[in-house]
Parts: structure tokens; sequence; C-alpha cells
């Protein structure tokens, strides 16, 4: 249930001028520049930069992060205990390479106080570029057109570039351009009071360091070219940051060049005259590497080679590349929906393709890293990497994109090793991924509601199963996949164990699951059932290559010193695996001790108090029945075919109402499955929550970056609860239910090879194979052949 209107739906959502392919503002909003800084971010999953003006002031978080780059400090305790986490990780802020300043007639461009004839700025979600087109004029009646593009190259993993227009339109005047890189020391903010070690007592925030992070330790100018090199304090990382640049233009010019330890610059003087543009592109590129400090010359000649090739090939055909990517990318990945007006259609539309843009910008060129919970449009949660990448993100880019989805998993297995020795730190057995993390250790300091959900390993083998069965790619099981069954089937069967109760039960106590309003709890039901699932799988999987590739399955064996009799208890614990169950209610207590507790007062508590994990100590949360994530209606619909029609409507019945919508990963889980039990104005409140979680700024903290999460719930909730999808079964079926309000829904999925889209409406279902050689589909129950040229029309009866 829905308990409070969220008031940031009024105050952001309806900022942005309709239009399905483009966020619009017509105007500088200096209240809002934190939200619109996320909102007209760009990356490619490797750079990432947040949608602060090219002339660096004014700004809320200026920041340039590159995904994985971080450093480290020591947490401290007050209090010590064996196996506590010991070192913090953040991303980091690198140099700012994105400052271009405008001075004419020595009259330096300020946006708040500039008088403004004209203001747009725009994200293009076809092109993947943020412009901003706006007229100064100064007081002297002089009239400036500034046109501005930016992007950050998905063909070209390191680089970004800006295209900087001035024309003075009505006379003449001189004109600079100071276009510069600028290492801003630690985290500067608004927000004057953060500048201090924590986080502002708000966990989802990014920790702020007071020690100098990054060391200068190579500069470099040549002609036009600005190269700066810096290495982390603590992790021993370095960086290179460089700028390239390129002026046309019809007016006289010269320039000079300068650089420091923390600063370059590149300062264009021009006679400009009138009608005359004045364009300035500006290349940057980024390079990283964790073998501190000796690669300083090698990391300087990449970044140089990185910007000669920029500049021969120009800023057009960066556009072209980033054009290609994208075109691609909405063939295969686009939602389109038709609302009951063209209003709410546009509106609707132009959110899920921000949801939609938002996670491939975030993860197209990730390679070696995972996808932080805030992409790279924020620093919120230190950058980290969660278990929502694999339970949120990872559905989307499996049917959109499994490339992607590949790399990420590759990257959950190159953390193997580490979670392995995290394992040994907890006294168990096989390996235990870390709640969060950027360099594969542990970085979360809070057990009870970090450490202690080990449902991350499950999470992961779930992502695994999901992949390997919608791409059809069994390799990856052999290669990659059996490893990371065999080890966290290891965790499972040491962390449970065989109650005394009488009955053999296999029970896991002391976790935390999704929801951490309840913590180090005995049973949690979503752990277990997941835990299940996890052992049968690593079962059935080694049995099978022992069966099938016997060289393989020796290998393997060998280097994880497998023992057969270990496959038995797998099996069993699996099969007796204890699933709390409440006859006399007819639901799934979450844990065992959940349906004792006493109910949060929902009606007596003040919107002001929410979300309460910022108003009420942990112990006073701990006490009450009250939900943040979803837990046990998360695990509903991840295995539905664990639980009946009628379990899964008295379960969402009960948790409904007791859960906040404190956290962002609610709203979708709880719309798919209020869609799948037959709620459908309940699940469509939810979607449209989830939808416009970030252009509506419904969590009043889109300042810290986007929801990358919910964003993958939004599909979810279109895909699987709107559309019906159910793939756990021998073949993807369909069990379509639209909203009153929705009147027409398509999507395009990518199944063993073959894409296919899938349009409906409230009177009939259309499958259509766009790409392949067909594929086995089911509706409502009825199997049918998709081929090719040859749409399948289902009419609902």
């Amino acid at each position: 249930m829905m308990k409070r209107e969220r008031k940031g739906i009024y105050t952001a959502r309806h900022i942005y001028s309709p239009d399905p392919w483009r966020i619009t503002e017509k105007q500088f909003y200096p209240e809002l520049m934190g939200l619109t800084e996320t909102i007209f971010c760009t990356s490619n999953g490797y750079i990432g930069m947040r949608g602060a003006f090219e002339e660096g002031k004014p700004s809320y978080q200026n920041f340039t992060i590159v995904n994985g780059f971080y450093e480290t400090w020591p947490i401290i305790y007050g209090e010590e205990a064996f196996g506590f986490t010991k070192m913090g990780q953040t991303i980091v802020n690198v140099p700012d390479s994105k400052i271009i300043k405008l001075y004419v007639d020595d009259e330096p461009f300020y946006l708040p106080t500039a008088t403004l004839l004209h203001f747009e700025r725009f994200l293009d979600m076809k092109n993947g570029v943020v412009e901003r087109n706006l007229v100064w004029e100064m007081f002297s009646g002089k009239q400036i057109s500034i046109r501005s593009k930016r992007l950050v190259s998905m063909e070209h993993r390191h680089l970004a570039s800006i295209s900087y227009e001035v024309t003075v339109l009505n006379d003449r005047a001189p004109v600079i351009i100071s276009s510069e890189i600028i290492n801003h020391e630690n985290y500067a903010r608004g927000d004057e009071k953060q500048q201090t070690q924590g986080n502002g007592g708000d966990p989802r925030r990014a920790s702020r360091l007071e020690h100098q992070i990054l060391q200068p330790c190579l500069n470099d100018v040549q002609d036009t070219s600005v190269i700066l090199c810096h290495s982390t304090c603590n992790s021993k990382m370095t960086i290179t940051s460089g700028v390239e640049h390129t002026l046309e233009t019809n007016c006289d010019f010269s320039y000079t060049s300068k650089t420091e330890d923390n600063r370059g610059k590149v300062v264009f003087m021009v006679d400009a005259r009138k009608g005359k543009p004045i364009t300035l592109t500006k290349y940057m590129t980024y390079h990283t590497t964790r073998t501190a400090p000796h690669t300083n010359e090698e990391l300087r000649e990449r970044a140089k080679r990185s910007l000669k090739r920029a500049k021969k090939f120009g800023f057009s055909d960066l556009l072209e590349g980033q054009r290609k990517y994208l075109d691609e990318f909405w063939e295969r990945s686009d939602v389109r929906v038709e609302i009951n007006s063209y209003e709410q259609t546009v509106s609707f539309q132009q959110a899920i393709r921000f949801s939609l843009f938002q996670m491939y910008q975030s993860s197209v060129r990730v390679e070696g890293a995972g996808v932080p919970s805030k992409g790279l449009t924020g620093i919120g949660y230190d950058g980290h990497y969660f278990w929502d990448m694999e339970i949120y993100l990872m559905p989307f880019l499996i049917y959109t994109s499994p490339t992607i989805a590949e790399n990420l998993l590759k990257f959950r297995y190159r953390m193997l090793d580490e979670a392995r020795k995290y394992a040994r730190r907890l006294n168990q057995k096989g390996a235990m991924f870390p709640w969060r993390t950027i360099n594969g250790e542990e970085a979360s300091a809070y057990y009870a509601a970090g450490t202690a959900q080990y449902h991350i390993n499950a999470d992961i083998v779930y992502a695994l199963k999901k992949y390997v069965n919608v791409t059809g790619d069994h390799g990856f099981i052999s290669k990659y996949g059996a490893e990371i069954l065999i080890e966290t089937a290891r965790l499972w069967s040491d962390l449970g164990f065989y109650s005394n109760s009488g009955e053999e039960k296999f029970e896991i106590h002391g976790v935390t699951g999704p929801d951490e309003y309840n913590t180090v709890v005995n049973n949690n039901t979503y752990t277990n059932l997941m835990a299940r699932q996890n052992l049968k799988l690593a079962a059935s999987t080694v049995e099978e290559l022992k069966e099938t590739e016997p060289e393989i399955f020796k290998s393997l064996s060998h280097k994880t010193n497998l023992h057969l009799l270990e496959i038995k208890n797998w099996e069993k614990a699996a099969r007796h695996m204890y699933i709390p169950y409440d006859k006399k209610l007819g639901i799934h207590p979450q844990d065992n001790y959940f349906l004792e507790k006493k109910k949060w007062d929902f009606e007596n508590v003040p919107e002001d108090k929410y979300p309460i994990l910022l108003h009420y100590h942990p112990l006073v949360i701990y006490r009450h029945k009250v939900v943040k994530q979803p837990d046990l209606v998360l695990a509903m619909f991840l295995l539905e075919k664990d639980f009946s029609q009628e379990e899964k409507k008295r379960n969402f019945d009960y948790y409904d109402p007791l859960t906040t919508g404190d956290s962002s990963l609610s709203a979708c889980i709880q719309g798919i499955v209020a869609a799948k039990v037959g709620y459908m104005d309940k699940a469509m409140e939810y979607a449209e929550n989830a939808i416009f979680m970030d252009l509506g700024d419904m969590g009043q903290n889109t300042v810290d970056g986007c929801h990358i999460a919910s964003m993958g719930g939004t599909w979810m909730m279109f895909v699987f609860g709107f559309a019906g999808l159910a793939d756990t079964g021998e073949k993807p079926e369909f069990s379509p239910n639209l909203p009153k309000e929705i009147q027409r829904l398509s999507f395009s999925l990518t199944i063993l090879g073959n894409m296919i889209e899938v349009d409906l409406d409230h009177s009939e279902t259309k499958y259509t194979l766009k790409k392949g050689d067909g594929l086995a589909l089911c509706h409502e129950g009825i199997d049918f052949e998709l081929s090719w040229d040859d749409p399948i029309f289902v009419t609902k009866t």
C-alpha cells in the first residue's frame, strides 16, 4: 500500500517539456541544480560526467567519475570485533575536464546573473548527447549565442567530447575561451555541512574523506593538448586525464597553454566578428590502472593516442558512432506504451525511455567492473556494486544486451578468489561474495544490514541461471559458472544445519534478507528459498558435467577439491530446506519471529519521519513489524513456481500494508506481484511511482544519482508484470494483464538468439520474430512456434 503521497512528483516531473525522446528544460532552475545534474548526466559505463554546466560554476556536485577507480580508507569502530571490515572504498571525483569558461569584452559569462533571452537544455536519448542553447544579452546590449553539445562516447570507451560554439550576434567583440582541466580537491558540494568525514548520517550518501586523495605525479602540455597524471593516496591507483582541442572560425585568433600539478588550461583569444561562429571542439580522455606508480609514462602515451585519434576523425565521427550504438540499442530494447490520453502517453514514454537510456549508458562499456547502484550519475553509496545489479538490472541486460550481462557475470567470477578469502574471515567454507564492494573486498561496516545478507550468493546464482537459460550459452557454465555454483553451495551447506525439532529440517540462522528493517534473523524465507535453488542447481550442474563432460568435471574437481559426497549433501540440504509457513494465516512468515513483532504505527508516524532509517534507532525499527525492501514479495516474483496463486494473494495482502516505500527497490516489485495476483489498480499505482522515481524525484534524493535498480524494476514491471512473462519453465510463457489506463504495450526481447516483438492491447497479443531462426513460446498455457514472417495473434477470451 502506498503510505504517503510523494512530493517530488510535483516539484520535479513537470519542469521537463513533454517529448518522448528528449528531457528538456526551458529555463535555468538554480533550486533544482543537484537534481538536473543527475538527469543530464552522460556516461558509457566507464566514464561518467554529471550534468554540471561547462562553465564549472554554479554546481551542486560537479563530479566526473571513472567506474572502478576508488580510494580506500580505514574504518574506525568504537568497538572492534573479529572479522569486521577494516577498509572502506569510495569512488573518486577525478580531474574535471568539462570546464570551458567564456569571456566577452573581458566579462565572464555566469549563468545565475546573466540576462538570458533564450535558454534550452536537453538530453537527446536517440543521439546520446546533452545540448544547451542560449542567448546571453550583456549590459552593453551585445547578444551572444552559446551552443554546446556534450557526449561520452559509447564507441570509444576512453573518450568524451564537447562542441562549444560562440557567436556574437549583433556586434564585434574580443572573446576569450578558457578550456581547463582541474583536480577539484576532495568532494566540493553545495551542501557545506557535508565536508566532514562521514556521510552526514545518511547511509545512502557517499563518504567524505578528509585527506588529499589524488597526488600529482606527472603533467604534460604540448600545443593545444594538456595531460595530468595522479595516483590515489591509499589505494595506489593511477589515472591519467587529458584534453585536446580544435578551433574553427573565420575570425582571427591566437592561443596559449600551460599546466601545473593539479590543473591545466588552453586559452583561445578571438577577435570575434558579428555573426561569425567560433567553434571549439574539446576532446577528453581518461585512462586508469591499478599498478601505480610505475606506469605513468605508459598511461600518458595511451592518453595521447586516444586524443590524437579523436582529433583526426572529429566530433562528427563521435556523433555518428554514438547514434549507431543507440540505434541498435533502441531496436532491441525500446518499450512503447499508449496511455488513455496523449499527454500521459508522452509523459510515460519519456520517463520509460529515460530509465532504459540510463541503464544502457551506465553499463554499455563496463569491462572488468560492475554497475554501481547509482550507475555513473552520482557517488551515492560510494559507487559500490550491490546485489541489485543481479536481481534488478541483469534481467533487462540478459534480454536486451546479453554481452553486457556476460561481462558482468565474468566480473563476479573474477571476484571468486576474494570471496573464498572472505568466507574464511566469516569462519565459513566455500565463497562469500561481498555485500557492497568496488574491488572485490567487503566494504560494509555494518554487518547487520550488510554482511549478514548472505543471499547475495544466491542472487548471483539466480542471474547466472537466467543468463544461461535465456541466451543458451551453456559453455559459460563449464568455463565460469560451475565454479561459482560449487563454492556458493559449499557456503550454504556449511552455514545451515539440521535442527533438533524431531523433523529433518535444514535451517539457516543469523542472516538478513533483502529487507534491511529486519536483520540477523533465523530462516528468512527469501534466503532459504534462494539457497535451496542454489543448492539444487549446483548439484544438478555438477552431476551433468560429470556425465556429459568428464574431462571438464575432472579438471573442475581438481581445481576446487570437490568430493562426490558434497554433491549428495547439497541435494539433501535442498530437499530438507525449511520454508516457514503459518497455517493459521495461510501465509509465509518473513522469518521465524516476524509475526510476533509489534506492528509499526503507520497511522500516527508523521510524513516527515520517513524514511524511518533516518529518524529512528535501528533497534527501534528491528522490534517492529515493518518492511523496507520487498522480501517475501520479491521471493514470490523470482520463484513464482514455488507459490500457488492463493498463497501469492494472501502473502501480498499481508505484507503490502507493512511496506513503507522507504526503498526505491519496493514499488516496482510490489507492482509486478500486484499485477500477478490481479490487483491492477494497485499495480498501476506502483508502476507510476517506479516510472517517475528519478524524473519525479520520488525519493527526494535523486541529487545523489539515479536509482538504477528501480529503473531495471520498471522494465520488469512492463515485461513480467503487465505482459505476464514467466521464464522459470521449459519455455517463456506470457499471461498478459494490462491495467485499464494502458491501451497498448510493445517491446522486444532476445531469447536464444532470436529477437521477438511482443505487442499487446486489451483484446489481443501479437508475437513477431524480428531476427533468428524460430522460437517456442507459450501464451496462457497454449504452446506455439514463432517463425520468420509469420506473426502469431492470440485473441483474449
